[in-house]
């Protein structure tokens, strides 16, 4: 298949895009720099220069797809705004088509709210963190686009080898031998899955235009803080020591969406596995390098 990717270089996206490619799918990928554009090629995507602010820089590459991921954001104060123009532009671009256009769009756990201790599937209620509650509205519109094929899907806490994805500020903080800032409390759940086993979560719903909706995508359904923090001391020797962060304070310095982590969720992928057979490689992140 044609596939353009918006966020093709991103931590989740240059996964999807390697994943893709490795499966024989000809990928495009809108990028705004020479670095991006490099790293796309390096993947084996075909960079398409553009920004994710103008659709009408990428709207001829997505005339040439049967599959559009959205993976991108700008994370401004605009970025409602600037997602809500691409969907605006990739909904214009359904208006020509004789069949639907297959598009996978990015929600995410958080879209949930605080679930405790019932795990969300994709018929619990949303109740989207203030930051992003605006991609609740705009996925909404994309289902109920006839001309569309429409896939939302919602990734849990994604981690990977690169860096650690949302262990990144832990690791780093473990590395110095600085205490570790736990958000919310040492029982807060997260919800992870490994950026591999999400990308290929990813290529099996693009290949299968049938299956619309939400799709939760998660390998451990709800982590407690304890655990991930007493394998970062384990890797890292580190002494143990840390400090609990409430969701006012995280909020107040980092900003509004730092509401996210703070959250006690769980959450299932029951659907995604029964729908596609999708199952994780990944089913612990003890498992895994990070």
């Amino acid at each position: 298949m044609n596939i353009l990717i918006l966020g093709g270089t991103g931590s989740i996206g240059s996964a999807v895009t390697a994943e893709l490619v490795a499966h024989n799918h000809k990928v495009i990928g809108v990028c705004r720099s020479e670095a991006s554009a490099q790293r796309l090629a390096t993947l084996g995507a075909q960079p398409h220069k553009g920004d994710l602010r103008n659709p009408a820089s990428w709207c001829t590459a997505l005339r040439q797809v049967e599959v559009v991921i959205q993976l991108a954001s700008t994370f401004d104060d605009d970025m409602a705004a600037v997602d809500a123009a691409a969907i605006a532009a990739i909904q214009q671009e359904a208006c020509y088509r004789t069949s639907p256009l297959r598009v996978l769009y990015t929600g995410g756990c958080w879209l949930y709210g605080q679930t405790g201790d019932h795990a969300a599937s994709e018929t619990s209620p949303k109740r989207p963190i203030s930051a992003f509650a605006w991609m609740e509205e705009n996925a909404h519109s994309l289902l109920l686009d006839p001309r569309l094929s429409t896939c939302i899907i919602h990734p849990a806490m994604t981690y990977h080898e690169d860096g650690g994805g949302v262990f990144s500020r832990l690791l780093t903080q473990a590395s110095f031998g600085v205490p570790l800032e736990i958000w919310g409390s040492i029982h807060t759940r997260w919800p992870l899955v490994h950026r591999r086993d999400l990308a290929r979560a990813y290529r099996l719903l693009a290949e299968q235009p049938q299956l619309c909706g939400h799709y939760n995508v998660a390998a451990q359904t709800g982590v407690p803080m304890r655990d991930i923090i007493d394998e970062i001391i384990r890797r890292h020797t580190h002494d143990g020591a840390y400090v609990v962060r409430n969701r006012k304070y995280v909020m107040f310095k980092y900003g509004n969406w730092a509401e996210g982590p703070t959250l006690d969720q769980q959450m299932r992928a029951d659907k995604v596995r029964a729908a596609c057979g999708w199952s994780p490689e990944v089913k612990d992140f003890t498992q895994a390098v990070f």
